[in-house]
């Protein structure tokens, strides 16, 4: 199959340097000097315990050709519309899509915009551009979760497996989607906030960090999702990170770059109101936030 990897960030680049490793013809798309460093050098993987590096058709999206049978969207949120319109000339009907970028609204994005098979997905990872090419990967923590059509999803596990990479494929993906939302949203925005590691977020704003996850899990449950046990295993995982972990959004704020905010914060302050639930902390942080913004 020719598979797209539509961002090669984190997410995406290691994603990508993985399925390289298969029998599948992979295109990854980036851009500026992340693109140029790896059309010119390959891509860089550095994990813990090793750094490899991999040849791979790096290219801008406006270079797209040919058609893909599966397209994997790794932009940050904002960015999903603008992506697909960029490919979508290149797939069709039959085409299977999966967005994993941060969020619980993506598929249905998707749905809206095209009539390919798509999937409903999230990826549990700790990774960063460290320089253009160069892609860092903190802790062991690695699982690609989707799920929606059963077909679909089988055959795209198949390929994950052969690259050595961890998935799940739930019957209830919404609810699986919701369970990594609630802690990225949380800590996305607690470590965001405080301008702080998670590991820092956890020893110091424990009870605040406990309080955020259940207003999170409290939205969720006005949706008819009961994830209440994810809160005290959100706080189990997160304890067991690297103490300097952080989320891509801490990174975005300190290094002044567009961010998921609204995504990741503005989301649920906003759903919040609308079902008439109580999120008061995250209401507070998330008008703090703003004012950073315009700051």
């Amino acid at each position: 199959m020719r598979i797209a990897v539509v961002g090669l960030g984190g997410v995406g680049g290691y994603i990508a340097a993985n399925l390289a490793k298969t029998s599948h013809t992979i295109v990854g798309f980036a851009r500026g000097e992340h693109l140029s460093a790896i059309q010119e050098q390959g891509l860089k993987v550095v994990e813990e315990t090793a750094s490899w590096h991999v040849e791979i058709d790096a290219r801008a999206l406006e270079k797209a050709e040919g058609y893909f049978d599966v397209v994997l969207f790794c932009v940050k949120s904002y960015d999903l519309q603008e992506s697909y319109r960029a490919i979508s000339g290149h797939v069709d009907s039959k085409s299977i899509l999966l967005c994993f970028s941060n969020g619980v609204s993506h598929g249905d994005e998707l749905r809206v915009l095209s009539q390919s098979r798509v999937l409903d997905g999230c990826v549990y990872i700790l990774s960063h551009i460290e320089k253009p090419g160069v892609i860092r990967k903190k802790g062991k923590v690695f699982s690609a979760v989707f799920g929606g059509l059963e077909k679909e999803a089988q055959l795209l596990k198949s390929v994950f497996e052969e690259a050595g990479l961890r998935t799940k494929t739930p019957e209830d993906i919404q609810t699986a989607i919701w369970r990594k939302y609630i802690f990225i949203a949380a800590f996305a925005t607690l470590t965001s906030y405080y301008d702080k590691s998670i590991g820092y977020v956890c020893e110091h704003y424990f009870n605040e960090a406990k309080e955020v996850l259940g207003e999170v899990a409290s939205l969720a449950y006005a949706k008819g999702l009961d994830i209440f046990d994810e809160v005290l295993k959100s706080l189990e995982i997160a304890k067991n990170l690297p103490y300097d972990a952080s989320t891509s959004m801490h990174l975005d704020f300190v290094n002044k770059k567009r961010d998921e905010l609204e995504t990741l914060s503005g989301y649920i302050v906003k759903e919040a109101q609308k079902l008439d639930v109580k999120v008061p902390i995250m209401q507070k942080v998330y008008k703090e936030l703003l004012t950073k913004h315009k700051a």
